[in-house]
């Protein structure tokens, strides 16, 4: 019979430390526990080693869920400490499935896959998102595809997100549930959309509204864009004009693009085109009544039909309202008479004229005012190539500087000018096509040429010394109302001496040669010496010269004689 050997002081001391390195083993773990006991809110577990610990029961379900944990129940619980002041193991549910669930979901981030989880609390810039465990940031841009001003009914329930961010040292994951919608509705899209072809014609829902067009559901969450242009054949300002938020329309699918699946959309392909057989329909030079849909800088719109709209330029709207904004001769909605000028049914442009469907004032003008008419007016402008005299309320004649004076130049005389002054002048032209009448001033006093008797180059003129310069002196040739001419300084006299203006006198007469004329510029180029030049190579040659003896005084003299 064997004797039983009683454990010594050092067996029991190796037994206790044995059980004590093996609770100290299990902090920072993560262990299977069975709960023995539920108390108010608190969860009693049994970790092993003789140890229990307590757990909230919240920290067994999801935010906004009821604790379905009863006694006998195996869960992970972590293992912070193994005893406490109470001689109780420190646990928690929470943390065990944080460890669990950063380990699963460091697996999904990288296979992109989705991850359950519950919106449970707003935070500043979005809302916390239990992924079963772990804690995310969701982003209040990343809550829907559109806006959402009231989140409430998204929270506290299970659904669906995408991991964007994960880093587990600093314990922060970004999720989205946009992401999530927008692949669900891409794959939908893509679904419905192999099932519609270029020029179908479908009912859809109109959803939202917009300055340039519409979104028209065509299934649900698959919609077109229905632009502006392509609602009516007629002007469309704006798609309220022709639609309704909510409304059903009939559309054509215009185009449909393979990569991103874009829809457009058509209203106006539904019906004919008004723009075929416009050219005949809208012959040149006939007239047509119509309706001013728009006003522009450049001239006004004018509708002739639904969907069939010609412009008015500027240019064509009033025979004598220049440089006015079209808006003061039309208004918006205004009915008016118009021409055709031109179609382009390629181009879909019909050109109008409105003022062709009045009575043209410049040929009525011609007929009442023939050449040689003498008008009355105000000068309602001074430019730098002549004046513009109001010659009726609308209608404006110009009197260019080359017909202000006979003898003057256009820029000197136009100094004797001033805007509002009334002036009195000659019709020289009328030109309807152009819409342009020219005046003259100088011609009321018909042309002092007409008074210069025969001249021309090489023939000689008395002329009345009218004023005396410096350079020499003014002269009018063939008497009161003849032309004015200068003689030079240097052409007063063969003799130097006797090269001054000053020996001469107003009203003093004196015999010239014309030295030169030009009809065309009016220029008469006068010179006393010239006409003692000829005289005296005259009397040369016919009382002799001076190699026969006789002087030259002798010869001027016999000259004189003979011409007394």
């Amino acid at each position: 019979m064997s004797e039983t050997m009683t454990p010594s002081v050092d067996d029991f001391a190796e037994m206790f430390e044995a059980s004590v390195v093996g609770k100290q083993s299990f902090e920072d773990t993560v262990v299977k526990g069975t709960v023995t006991g539920i108390e108010k809110d608190m969860a009693i577990i049994d970790v092993g080693l003789k140890m229990e610990g307590r757990v909230p029961l919240k920290e067994f379900t999801m935010p906004g869920q009821e604790p379905t944990l009863a006694v006998g129940d195996e869960v992970e619980v972590y293992v912070e400490r193994v005893e406490n002041a109470l001689g109780e193991a420190v646990i928690s549910r929470e943390k065990a499935r944080r460890e669990e669930a950063w380990y699963r979901l460091e697996k999904n981030y990288e296979n992109e896959d989705r991850v359950d989880g519950v919106i449970f609390n707003r935070v500043k810039g979005g809302f916390t998102v239990d992924l079963d465990g772990a804690v995310a940031f969701l982003p209040g841009s990343q809550v829907d595809i559109r806006p959402v001003r009231d989140a409430s009914p998204l929270m506290n329930i299970p659904q669906p997100f995408k991991i964007l961010k994960m880093d587990k040292r600093r314990g922060n994951i970004v999720v989205s549930r946009r992401s999530i919608l927008e692949e669900d509705r891409a794959e939908h899209r893509q679904e419905v959309v192999k099932d519609l072809s270029e020029g179908d014609s479908r009912e859809g829902v109109v959803k939202n509204i917009t300055d340039y067009g519409a979104f028209v559901e065509l299934a649900p969450g698959v919609d077109g864009l229905l632009h502006v242009t392509d609602m009516s054949w007629s002007r469309v300002n704006h798609p309220s004009e022709v639609i309704n938020v909510n409304d059903k329309v009939q559309v054509q699918i215009i185009k449909i693009n393979p990569e991103t699946h874009r829809i457009s959309l058509g209203m106006k392909q539904l019906a004919p085109d008004p723009w075929e057989g416009v050219a005949a329909k809208y012959p040149l030079n006939a007239k047509f009544k119509g309706k001013v849909t728009n006003i522009t800088d450049y001239g006004a719109f004018v509708e002739l039909e639904d969907g069939i709209e010609g412009l008015v330029h500027v240019s064509e709207m009033s025979w004598v309202k220049k440089n006015v904004h079209p808006g003061k001769i039309v208004a918006t909605s205004q009915e008016v008479d118009v021409m055709v000028l031109e179609v382009d049914e390629s181009k879909r442009r019909i050109s109008l004229g409105l003022k062709q469907c009045a009575d043209n004032p410049w040929e009525n003008f011609a007929q009442e005012h023939p050449i040689g008419s003498i008008v009355e007016g105000e000068i309602k402008n001074i430019t730098e190539f002549g004046l513009f005299v109001g010659i009726t309320d609308d209608m404006d004649g110009m009197v260019h500087l080359s017909d202000l004076d006979w003898d003057k130049s256009g820029d000197e005389a136009i100094k004797d000018y001033e805007k509002g002054a009334v002036v009195k002048a000659k019709i020289l032209d009328v030109d309807p096509d152009k819409e342009r009448i020219s005046l003259g001033i100088k011609q009321l006093d018909g042309d002092p040429m007409d008074h210069a008797g025969d001249i021309r180059r090489g023939s000689d003129v008395t002329c009345e010394v009218t004023s005396i310069e410096s350079g020499g002196i003014e002269v009018k040739v063939g008497g009161e109302e003849g032309p004015k001419a200068f003689i030079r300084k240097s052409d007063l006299s063969r003799d130097r001496n006797e090269q001054r203006p000053e020996r001469f006198a107003v009203g003093d007469k004196v015999d010239a040669r014309v030295t030169a004329f030009d009809a065309k510029t009016r220029r008469i180029s006068l010179s006393i010496k010239a006409r003692e030049m000829a005289d005296e190579k005259e009397a040369v040659e016919q009382f002799g010269s001076a190699d026969a003896g006789a002087s030259l005084g002798d010869i001027l003299g016999a000259a004189l004689k003979d011409n007394d």
